[in-house]
């Protein structure tokens, strides 16, 4: 049975890819989850619509970003938190608090999503935190300095 992904599935594919999969398996499990829709030709009309929105949406996202990039001073993010006389901060730095800095300083409103931050920022100093546009890469310094 041909389906229309409509989010990414391990094993299966990527978001939009229409996919030949078991008639039981789409039945069973990736259309009651909402994984996957019936490939129909109104269906595939409309995700290629959604597809061409998505990409678009994408591209006006990373001008946006790469805009609220070069408002930074120094194209680093500056975040101030307490910390001890050895640098390691009382309270760790979240990716809710690097988004929301982001957004106070440049106006650009980031996701949860577009993040790769494996564990919240303890420690005063510079780091590199990768952010996922899309398919685009792009890294941001986020400089954490002490607070008196």
């Amino acid at each position: 049975m041909k389906v229309i992904l409509l989010k990414d599935a391990k094993k299966i594919g990527r978001k939009y890819e229409i996919k030949d999969v078991a008639e039981g398996y789409a039945t069973n499990m990736l259309i009651p989850q909402g994984y996957a829709v019936p490939a129909t030709a109104s269906y595939v009309k409309l995700v290629e619509a959604k597809k061409q929105q998505d990409a678009l949406m994408r591209e006006e996202f990373k001008k946006a970003f790469e805009y609220g990039i070069g408002k930074l001073p120094g194209g680093k993010l500056k975040i101030s938190g307490k910390a001890n006389d050895k640098g390691h901060l009382f309270a760790a730095i979240s990716k809710a608090d690097i988004i929301e800095n982001f957004r106070k300083e440049t106006g650009v409103m980031l996701s949860d999503e577009h993040f790769e931050l494996e564990k919240p920022i303890k420690e005063a100093g510079e780091h590199v935190i990768e952010v996922k546009i899309g398919d685009a890469p792009y890294k941001l310094a986020v400089l954490v300095e002490t607070g008196k």
